[in-house]
């Protein structure tokens, strides 16, 4: 291989914490890749976590791979630079199994970018027994995994620590016997909740586009795949494996707190797809802190519900008490008390980020956010009266149903909040920002909002450019927000079904060029992304089953859109 790539890899190892390295020998082998790069790799829990469970099976051995760095197109392009692993720098068809860990639906072009490179055939019908297995999960496609279906021979849905171990287990069960691969992924298909082999499940269209069934191909396969999430997380610990340089938040040790949260605000796909509400208990949170203690100086603490966990004033004191700092990503609005922000001032936190999501109750009350206008103040009156004096506030627009009204509401709520932190700042140290975080909503699979079409960028847009235009003057307020044409991509992603599959192809023949492969596929992308689903319809997604009931759902949509579809 080419030796600057080796020196790279090598020189990268040598700076890391908590790597696994095997020898090649008798061991069941796993490439495991993150569709993008590693310093946003390495900050992903769910990729570390899959990367210990595999390690942790005496006859499994995994390395990880990596998007190309930028800075190595040049060479992947020429063909000098190689896809290979990182601890062994193997290529990629030297592995029984390329396992991809997918967090989010604008990666999914890199998946297709990594195959080619390595010189994989893209689709699934395409490879025969002597390619890797090709293998899939993560939070996005166990939402909707159906855009990818054609590339994937399987995928695991769901949690981990739940699939994982079953699966392993198989896979070496099915090496023993000398299974074909299409035994084995009928075998797993029948035995392995969770499992999902696109290839064995038929779909058949209408002639006005929208699905007519989706069946299994042998009547001995279930009709629904069922998703338990219900996994007991104080049986293991979810924390950092391996600490790597240049990694987002490397100076973080991360430790999970909980799964799920108990709110179920409407947009939200984690509080449905990691249903219920979990919280690890604090004797297990202390053995992952002292660990993470010995490694670096800052713990950062994850979950979906964290500020809700009952113990986590006893965790910010066990951090407080070690002479750390403390970590946090948001902090629900109307969970916010004096001691809470208190404590999180001593352990070093310096920005808290709140997420009102909408400026007019109408939307919160639509969102089920459950908090009114008056919690929002008061929790940033709790943080500039600690000294907490860098405060994010997350919006969505193009919300269903929104109005310039509840455009102008978001811009006079942050004006709000502002003006009582200049209130309560006079004289004392000078308040330094509010950072408005401007995301357009994305409807999502298994959520009460999963029927609504996206809005339309080119307004979204406008309405951006409004908040931006408003906030233009004020140093204190800075204002970042996504860019809505990508907004547009994720959302085709998201709600697509097998023939988006072939839009991907072009993306990848295209070098990434989303325009010129639209032009070039006969499928129109807005029946995905403009089209107001009614409640009757068969969804690309309806085959899984993640606990919570699509008649359930459709009942929720109804109290907020009565007999009426979202606009």
């Amino acid at each position: 291989m080419d030796w600057k790539l080796k020196k790279k890899y090598k020189s990268q190892l040598e700076k890391e914490r908590g790597y696994v390295k095997k020898v090649w020998g008798t061991y069941n082998t796993v490439c495991l890749a993150y569709p993008n790069y590693y310093r946003v790799g390495m900050a992903n829990l769910g990729f570390q976590t899959v990367y210990k469970i595999f390690n942790d099976r005496p006859s499994f051995l995994c390395e990880r791979l990596f998007l190309t760095a930028p800075e190595d197109d040049a060479e992947s392009v020429s063909g000098a630079a190689e896809m290979v692993s990182l601890e062994g720098q193997k290529q990629i068809a030297e592995f029984d199994i390329l396992a991809f860990s997918i967090s989010f639906e604008n990666d999914y072009p890199n998946i297709l970018k990594i195959m080619a490179q390595a010189g994989l055939p893209l689709l699934a019908a395409e490879r025969s027994e002597h390619h890797p297995l090709i293998i899939g999960g993560g939070i996005a496609p166990t939402l909707n995994p159906e855009p990818l279906s054609d590339f994937f021979d399987l995928f695991l849905l769901g949690e981990s620590e739940l699939v994982l171990p079953e699966f392993t287990s198989a896979f070496e069960e099915a090496r023993r016997k000398k299974l074909s691969r299409g035994q084995f992924l009928s075998d797993s298909q029948k035995n392995i909740k969770a499992v999902y082999v696109p290839s064995l499940y038929n779909v058949n269209y209408s002639n006005d586009g929208k699905i007519k069934s989706v069946k299994p191909v042998e009547k001995q396969l279930p009709d629904k795949i069922e998703i338990n999430s219900d996994v007991d997380i104080n049986s293991f610990n979810t924390r950092e494996v391996i600490s790597a340089p240049r990694a987002e938040m490397e100076e973080m040790y991360l430790v999970e707190l909980n799964r799920g949260c108990a709110h179920y605000c409407r947009f939200c796909a984690a509080a449905y797809i990691y249903h219920p509400a979990r919280f690890r208990k604090w004797e297990e949170i202390k053995k992952s802190i002292k660990q993470g203690l010995t490694e670096k100086k800052k713990i950062g603490l994850v979950g979906t519900a964290v500020c809700e966990h009952p113990d986590l004033i006893k965790i910010l004191e066990y951090i407080k008490d070690n002479e750390a700092q403390a970590g946090i990503s948001s902090l629900r609005i109307d969970s916010i008390s004096e001691k809470v922000v208190s404590m999180l001032k001593e352990t070093g936190v310096e920005t808290v980020a709140l997420a009102p999501e909408a400026g007019s109750q109408k939307m919160r009350d639509m969102l089920r956010k459950g908090i009114k206008e008056q919690d929002i103040v008061r929790a940033a009156e709790i943080l500039i009266g600690n000294e907490i004096n860098k405060i994010r506030l997350y919006f969505m627009v193009g919300l269903p149903g929104e109005t310039e009204k509840d455009i102008d509401a978001i811009i006079e709520l942050t004006k709000k909040i502002q003006h009582t932190a200049l209130k309560y700042t006079q004289g004392k140290k000078k308040f330094r920002t509010i950072t408005l975080s401007i995301n357009q909503f994305i409807p999502k699979a298994h959520t009460p909002l999963q029927w609504c079409p996206l809005a339309n960028t080119e307004d979204v847009a406008k309405k951006i450019k409004k908040i931006v235009n408003a906030f233009r003057q004020d140093k204190q307020v800075r204002v970042i927000h996504d860019v809505p044409k990508w907004n547009y991509v994720q959302a085709l992603l998201s709600l697509g079904d097998r023939r988006v599959g072939k839009i991907l192809i072009a993306v990848q023949k295209n070098n990434g060029n989303w325009k010129k492969a639209l032009k070039e596929v006969n499928i129109n992308p807005e029946f995905y992304v403009y089209r107001r689903k009614s409640l009757e319809e068969i969804l690309p997604w309806d085959i899984f089953e993640l606990g919570i009931s699509k008649k359930a759902l459709a009942a929720d949509y109804k109290k907020v859109f009565g007999g009426a579809r979202c606009q």
